[in-house]
Order: structure tokens, then C-alpha cells, then sequence
């Protein structure tokens, strides 16, 4: 049977997609989210949110009420969801944080935003931005903290979620011929030196990564 190992821990519908494709499947958080303290202070006009962690932190926080009025954009139909769930409006939605900052600087350019962000965020959006002369701030909101252990058991492939599970799973392990299934391309570079045998999905989903996986061993 075929056996993969997720790098983090699945709903149990998207677990069950994989049983059901006879995929045995192995489960692990190799990061570690935590909320820090933060205040709303010098929030602009429009809200960035890249993670589904960052919207957690701020819809957890006392005072999220003053904000929830100021429109969202975001990465990922997750973190839109969730957004969504915690009674935001999201103006605009982008695969990842180049393309947002695309949208950002074609139709947004003399708007002024706050990101949400924790202590392991990319440079991609904000550098962008920066270059662009778009005003915005940056409030740390959450940080991610690697959780390596080591996986003795056998598996076929491997799913990254991110770069930071990326360097989670190899603090305590190594790849040789199983094959990396990443949610984008920033996820698979995190890979590059490591092996040549990686899976990007199409959408930056959990689901769609499980999708490559099936169609992958099918």
C-alpha cells in the first residue's frame, strides 16, 4: 500500500479523501503557530492577510471590533474563509503573495494598508510593496516555532504545506526517493537542494495538494 506523510495535521474529511484513494496516510506538525501580544495602533485604510494564523490571532484579540469594518485582502481561500468566519469583508483574493501584490499595485496603488503577519513572513509581498512606494505597516501578530521529530517509519511521499514545515521535517529527518508534494512554489524552493522529486499543486490548498498526491499514485 501506498503510505504518505503529511506535515501537518489534516481535517478529517481531507484525511479521509486520501483512505479512500487507498493511500495510508502518516500525520505530524512539524510547525508550531502562537499568538503574541499585539495592539491596534496606526491601523490604515485596508487590512493584507497571508495566513489563516494571522487571521486567527486577530480575530482572537479583545478589541477586533474596531477593525472588522475595513475591507481585506488576502492570500489563499482558506485564509478568506476564514476571514469570512470571523465576520470581515475580503475585497480581494490572490493564489499567492506575488499576484496579490500585483493586485495591489495595479488597482490599489494610493490606498494605505496594514499587514498581518508572523515573525517567519516572506519578503515577497512586503518588498513589492516597498518598491512601489505603497504605503503600509507591518504588526506582528503570531510566531511560528519549528517542531522537528523524527519519522522512522517508511513512506512514499511527503506533503509540505510550507516552507517553515519544510525546515521542521529536515531538522530531524532526510529525503531520499519519496516524492514532495508542496502547496507552491515558495514551499518546493524550500526543497530544491534537497531533491528533485517534487509535486507543486495548481491551486495553494490543502486540498489540492491532496489531489496531486492521488492523481500522482493513481
Amino acid at each position: 500500500m501506498i503510505r504518505v506523510l503529511s506535515t501537518k495535521k489534516l481535517l478529517p474529511n481531507q484525511r479521509q479523501f486520501l483512505l479512500n484513494a487507498g493511500i495510508s496516510v502518516l500525520e505530524a506538525d512539524f510547525i508550531s503557530a502562537q499568538h503574541i501580544n499585539f495592539t491596534f495602533t496606526d491601523i490604515h485604510d485596508n487590512l493584507i492577510f497571508t495566513s489563516s494564523n494571522a487571521v486567527n490571532a486577530v480575530a482572537a484579540h479583545p478589541d477586533v471590533q474596531e477593525i472588522r469594518r475595513k475591507p481585506c485582502f488576502c492570500v489563499g481561500e482558506k485564509t478568506a474563509q476564514k476571514l469570512d468566519e470571523a465576520g470581515f469583508t475580503v475585497l480581494e483574493i490572490a493564489p499567492n503573495a506575488a499576484d496579490l501584490a500585483e493586485i495591489i499595485k495595479n488597482g490599489y496603488r494610493f490606498e494605505t494598508f496594514t499587514f498581518f503577519c508572523g515573525n517567519l513572513r516572506l519578503e515577497t509581498l512586503p518588498l513589492s510593496l516597498k518598491i512601489s512606494g505603497i504605503h503600509f505597516n507591518e504588526i506582528e501578530v503570531y510566531e511560528t516555532a519549528l517542531a522537528p521529530k523524527k519519522i522512522d517509519a517508511s513512506v512514499n511521499g511527503i506533503l509540505f504545506f510550507s516552507p517553515s514545515a519544510v525546515e521542521g521535517f529536515l531538522a530531524a529527518n532526510s529525503i531520499s526517493s519519496e516524492t514532495c508534494f508542496c502547496i507552491g512554489a515558495t514551499t518546493a524552493k524550500a526543497l530544491a537542494q534537497k531533491t528533485q522529486n517534487i509535486v507543486i499543486a495548481n491551486k495553494p490548498s490543502v486540498e489540492n495538494v491532496i489531489i496531486q498526491t492521488i492523481q500522482y499514485f493513481k
